[in-house]
C-alpha cells in the first residue's frame, strides 16, 4: 500500500503549456507517473509533452478519468485553478505554485476542506509513492521504495531524508511535501491519520521549522493516537534572532514556536528528535529499535 497515491493514479498538469509545466510534466511521465493530459484555458486541441490539451479541468477528467493534477500556473490564478480542480472531483490536488496570495488560501482552504479533495501545498514540492507515482518537482532518483512515511514543510530536507533513509536501506513508502506557507491544504496530522492506517509503513518521519505550531498539534495527535515508531526534525534551531526565514509560515510571534518549544512537545510524545540534518535517517533508526 501507499498512501494519497500509486501506480494507477491518473494526472494531469494545470499550466502544461508554461516552461515550468511542461518541464516538470515531463520529469513526472520519465519516472513513470500516468500523467495522460494538460489543462490551460484557451490553449485546447493542442498537444504538449505528446499529451493533448483541454480548456477546463471538468473536459480532462471526462475524456481521461484523471484524479490528481499538479498546478504550475502563475500565484494569481491559483486559487481559481485549485477551486476549478475541486469542482471537476479532483482527489488529489497538488499546488506547486510559490506566493499564492495568503488571503486565497484563506478562500480556498475551506472550500476544499468541505470536499473529497486532499490539497496538497501551495508552495510545495509535491509528493511521490516511491517507484510507482511522482508528482511535483523532486529528483525521483534518490527515492527507493520502502518503510518509512516521510513528511516536511521544506522541500530540501525532504530530499535530504529520502536520501539518508535511502542509504541506510529503510527506504520510504510515500513522502509528501506540506508547502511552507501560513495556510497550506493539508497537516502533519491528517498525514499522520494515513500513514497509521498504511501496512507498508512501519515508521514515519516529520521535519517541522520554526513558527506556527503546527509541529506541537502534531505531537499531542501523536501522543494520543499514532502506535508506530515516530522521528523528527526541527529547522532554525540555530537562527538568530531577527532573522527573516525563507518559508512564509516560518515566523515566531508573541514568543511561540521557537524550536526549543516544539522539541520540548515532540520529546514529551515519545518522539525521536535528530540533533541536525545530517542525523535524520538515524534518528528513525533509533525509533524503531526502541
Amino acid at each position: 500500500m501507499s498512501i494519497l497515491v500509486n501506480k494507477d493514479t491518473r494526472v494531469i498538469c494545470q499550466g502544461i503549456t508554461g516552461k515550468s509545466g511542461a518541464f516538470h510534466t515531463r520529469g513526472c511521465l520519465e519516472y513513470g507517473t500516468k500523467v495522460v493530459a494538460g489543462v490551460t484555458p484557451g490553449k485546447g486541441g493542442q498537444t504538449a509533452e505528446g499529451l493533448p490539451v483541454f480548456d477546463t479541468v471538468e473536459e480532462a477528467v471526462a475524456q481521461t478519468g484523471a484524479n490528481a493534477t499538479m498546478i504550475f500556473v502563475p500565484p494569481p490564478f491559483t486559487a481559481d485553478a485549485i477551486l476549478e480542480a475541486v469542482d471537476a472531483g479532483i482527489e488529489v490536488i497538488v499546488a506547486i505554485t510559490e506566493g499564492v496570495p495568503v488571503l486565497d488560501m484563506v478562500r480556498v482552504y475551506e472550500v476544499v476542506r468541505a470536499s473529497n479533495s486532499v490539497l496538497i501545498g501551495p508552495n510545495c514540492p509535491g509528493l511521490i509513492t516511491a517507484e510507482e507515482c511522482k508528482i511535483g518537482i523532486m529528483p525521483g532518483y534518490i527515492h527507493q521504495r520502502g518503510k518509512v512515511g516521510v513528511m516536511s514543510r521544506s522541500g530540501t530536507l525532504t530530499y535530504e531524508a529520502v536520501w539518508q533513509t535511502s542509504s541506510l536501506g529503510l527506504g520510504q513508502t510515500t513522502c509528501v511535501g506540506l508547502g511552507g506557507d501560513p495556510i497550506v491544504g493539508t497537516s502533519f496530522i491528517d498525514l499522520f491519520k494515513l500513514y497509521e492506517a498504511d501496512d507498508e509503513t512501519e515508521a514515519i518521519l516529520m521535519m517541522g521549522e520554526i513558527g506556527g505550531t503546527a509541529e506541537e498539534e502534531a505531537a499531542a495527535y501523536v501522543k494520543e493516537h499514532v502506535t508506530k515508531p515516530v522521528a523528527a526534525f526541527i529547522a532554525g534551531r540555530t537562527a538568530p534572532p531577527g532573522k527573516r526565514m525563507g518559508h512564509a509560515g516560518a515566523i515566531i510571534s508573541g514568543g511561540k514556536g521557537t524550536a526549543e518549544e516544539k522539541i520540548a512537545a515532540l520529546e514529551a510524545a515519545g518522539i525521536e528528535v535528530a540533533q541536525s540534518p545530517a542525523d535524520m535517517g538515524a534518528a528513525v533508526k533509533r525509533a524503531l529499535s526502541r
